[in-house]
């Protein structure tokens, strides 16, 4: 097991976002959770990556507790975030914003990485001296996922990939997140798309209002009645 969270409670202020959560990630899997915007989703995600400091309960990486880990160290130990809404350095280049990825990595790694991430996404390698800024949506996400892998993470986590892309850059950065599972990388997804997510996920959790109120084998919440209801409407009948 790659990652163990176990009875989180994170607030922000007055205000509890999560209310005990406790779920598991196996190694080489595609774990993802699901839920409305507000239930808690992004939290999980901060709070896993060192960016939060939950109020009780444990995230356990590869066996340790991350409390007291400083986010700096965390991505250190192989565990990296692709952030909601890209956050790329507009004002530098393609390779530039790679090479920031890899400010954790050990020196002889940083060419096999960017040949790496050239060869998942040919676009950047096409782009890799122009501004970040001047890429198209679909460019960015591959450049905010691309900076993340800089580093080879054993854990990825990716915070809405999907969020304000045409139908057809989501499938394609789908596919591209099954080809980083398929070559090693464990991922944890959150993911508003619930339906693509469940469909490329092997497990996965619902979260309503900071709790994890569903979870099971993806393909079986994709056919579940208040799965369908709640999240997948018209296009679970859509294929």
């Amino acid at each position: 097991m790659i990652l163990q969270v176990k009875d989180l409670k994170v607030s922000y202020g007055a205000i509890q976002a999560l209310h005990g959560v406790s779920f598991e990630v196996n190694e080489g899997e595609i774990v993802t959770l699901i839920g409305a915007n507000g239930a808690g989703k992004s939290t999980i995600l901060r709070t896993i990556s060192g960016l939060l400091r939950p109020k009780s309960g444990q995230v356990l990486y590869q066996g340790q507790d991350l409390a007291k880990v400083q986010a700096h160290k965390i991505v250190t130990m192989g565990l990296s975030q692709v952030p909601e809404g890209r956050r790329i350095f507009a004002n530098m280049t393609v390779r530039e914003n790679l090479e920031m990825g890899a400010f954790t990595a050990p020196v002889g790694d940083y060419s096999a990485s960017i040949d790496r991430v050239f060869q998942n996404f040919p676009r950047l390698k096409e782009r890799e001296k122009q501004l970040a800024g001047t890429l198209s949506g679909g460019e960015q996400q591959m450049l905010a996922m691309g900076r993340a892998l800089m580093i080879k993470p054993k854990l990825l986590l990716m915070d809405e990939p999907s969020m304000g892309l045409s139908p057809l850059l989501v499938q394609e950065i789908f596919r591209i997140i099954q080809e980083i599972n398929a070559a090693g990388t464990t991922v944890l997804l959150v993911e508003q798309n619930a339906y693509m997510a469940l469909s490329i996920a092997q497990r996965a959790y619902v979260l309503e209002t900071g709790r994890i109120v569903l979870s099971g084998v993806a393909a079986e919440l994709k056919e579940h009645p208040a799965v369908k209801a709640a999240y997948l409407g018209d296009v679970a009948h859509a294929g």
